[in-house]
């Protein structure tokens, strides 16, 4: 496969990252809220509970429900940040193959 070639191979694959990472995005800020309402309400019935206001920020992590929605709200920051850091690394590939194309053409004349 020639240089040529291989930027386009790695543009196409760039594009479809960037299509990917607004999705991800949305993903990510959808399980955030899901998160953030989830622990508003736990922490609303734990004061109409009684639980004293010092413990419920201790106890309100070790809800399963509350653990489960964190979880998938981590997993979709991991999956967004992952897929930035793929971006930056087809950014750079591109240029480097960008870069051994201008030698060789330059090198060529």
């Amino acid at each position: 496969m020639d240089l040529w070639q291989e930027i386009e191979k790695k543009s196409n694959a760039l594009e479809k990252a960037i299509k990917e990472l607004a999705q991800n995005g949305y993903d990510r800020a959808e399980k955030e809220k899901a998160y953030k309402i989830a622990i508003s309400k736990k922490v609303y019935e734990l004061k109409e509970e009684g639980t004293p206001a010092t413990l419920i920020n201790l106890v309100i992590y070790g809800i399963p429900e509350i653990a489960e929605l964190r979880s998938k709200r981590d997993l979709a920051d991991a999956k967004y940040f992952a897929n930035q850091e793929y971006i930056n690394v087809m950014k750079l590939q591109i240029r480097i193959l960008e870069s051994q194309l201008n030698r060789e053409y330059c090198n060529a004349k």
